[in-house]
Formats: C-alpha cells, sequence, structure tokens
C-alpha cells in the first residue's frame, strides 16, 4: 500500500490507520491503553486502531480534518 488510510468510526468510536493493506490483518496487539497494533502474518505492524476517540480527547463535536502531504 502506498498511501495511509484513516476510517474514523463514530458508531464505535474508534479510529484506524492503515499504512499496509487491511486486508492482510492477521492479529492485533494491545500495545497501551486504548491501542491496538494490527499486524500481518509476518509480525509486521500494518495499521493502528484507537478506541474511545472522543472520550480520550475530550470532544463533543466532529474535528475538522486537516490533511498534508510531504
Amino acid at each position: 500500500m502506498d498511501k495511509v488510510v484513516v476510517y474514523y468510526h463514530k458508531e464505535s468510536d474508534t479510529l484506524d490507520v492503515w499504512f499496509g493493506n487491511p486486508e492482510d490483518e492477521f492479529m492485533c496487539e494491545e500495545a497501551g491503553e486504548g491501542i491496538i497494533l494490527k499486524k500481518d502474518k509476518n509480525g509486521k505492524t500494518i495499521g493502528i486502531e484507537k478506541l474511545y476517540v472522543s472520550k480520550t480527547v475530550g470532544i463533543d463535536k466532529p474535528l475538522p480534518v486537516e490533511l498534508v502531504v510531504a
């Protein structure tokens, strides 16, 4: 995958950031409070999931998004 893909799931209040192919997800590993690493079958991290996004950040309305490509 040559791009980073970000998904926000309002119903579950989670944020997924993929820098690998989501279809290659083989296992997950908890890395800390509310942080899940998504890994392929070789153990390479291909994505990150953040749980309880709005509660953690303390927001009650949608945030504006800015995408910067360097």
